[in-house]
């Protein structure tokens, strides 16, 4: 809470999705989300390809750089979380399973991890085989980090477009992707209010 005032912050949503090339599905999933969740009054922050574009995570060096530094403090804060992947081989990116790495500097944070966060997860492939088990991955790793999976988890079949100008072409994936954002929203609503009453 703000020491100047009685009103906490509003809730923060970080969304992490994207690959090297600028607009990729991914990223247009995860700031389509973050859009929708931005019109339930929390703030919302964006991680996309370029930003996430860290160095291969290294256990036994402490160095980070801005980029890095910044991606840890933004989840840190964080009360819900959207990650959206694409599908590579069988799971999501390297670019993608980097940056979690990184969350191995919250390890010994009060909230560990992901603890005490919703995760909505987004998969993006050619075709529903690839989406499928790529949903799998990223939400068996959001369990493994502490977080809390939202129910609704979405498959995004990119063999058709599906965004455009910041507008979702498919009813279907923008029904889903709006339950998946109030289960998230909901969640960090409830959290951040437990938080602030132990305070």
């Amino acid at each position: 809470m703000n020491k100047h005032s009685d009103k906490p912050h509003p809730p923060l949503i970080v969304g992490i999705g994207g690959t090297q090339r600028v607009s990729s599905s991914s990223e247009l999933a995860a700031r389509f989300s973050l859009q929708k969740a931005a019109l339930m009054n929390v703030r919302v922050r964006m991680f996309d390809g370029a930003s996430l574009a860290l160095p291969l995570y290294n256990p036994s060096d402490p160095a980070r750089d801005e980029r890095a530094s910044s991606f840890i403090k933004a989840l840190r804060e964080a009360d819900g979380i959207i990650l959206a992947a694409p599908a590579y081989h069988g799971g999501m990116s390297g670019l993608i399973k980097n940056a979690l790495d990184y969350t191995e500097d919250m390890k010994s944070d009060e909230r560990a991890y992901f603890d005490e966060r919703a995760v909505g997860t987004i998969a993006c492939a050619g075709g529903w085989q690839a989406a499928g088990a790529t949903l799998s991955a990223l939400r068996s790793v959001v369990h493994a980090l502490r977080g809390w999976n939202t129910p609704m988890g979405v498959m995004i079949n990119t063999a058709a477009k599906v965004f455009d100008g910041g507008e979702c072409l498919d009813a279907e994936v923008e029904r889903n992707i709006n339950i998946m954002v109030w289960q998230v929203v909901e969640f960090a609503r409830r959290s951040a209010s437990h938080r602030a009453a132990r305070m």
